[in-house]
């Protein structure tokens, strides 16, 4: 069963809406200003998967899925990595975090969040958190 059907199935989404679940038209302008303006984090992040450098994994930045834009995405594997810096500390951030997770585990997808100073302190240990969460080697 596709992911569509499965969202269908779920109720997660309506037959009306499920054509564009990912990158939605209306989103761009936003996704492409995300893109050009990224964090240090995401920009590091970045560097490290860009290319199919990550066993041949593709990468996308800034990808919306259905209501949300995340950090990024892979598709192959439906990963989505969420970077946490100090503004996610905040409770209605956090708030906002956990809906976010919930809508996107009920789609089907899996979710890894990682702490910004991570992925500058320990770059290799961030890919190896990554490469665990792929479902075939």
């Amino acid at each position: 069963m596709s992911l569509c059907q499965r969202l269908l199935a779920s109720g997660v989404i309506t037959p009306m809406r499920h054509k564009r679940f990912f990158n939605q038209i209306r989103m761009e302008g936003r996704r492409r200003a995300l893109r050009a303006n990224l964090t240090p984090a995401e920009a590091a992040l970045w560097r490290l998967l860009q290319r199919s450098q990550l066993q041949g994994r593709k990468f996308r930045r800034q990808h919306s899925i259905g209501p949300y834009i995340v950090d990024v995405y892979c598709p192959s594997e439906r990963l989505v990595l969420g970077l946490d810096g100090s503004a996610h500390d905040r409770d209605q951030a956090a708030a906002r975090d956990l809906n976010r997770e919930r809508f996107l585990v009920s789609a089907g997808l899996t979710v890894l969040r990682l702490e910004n100073r991570r992925v500058f302190e320990n770059p290799e240990g961030v890919l190896k958190l990554i490469r665990q969460q792929f479902r075939s080697g």
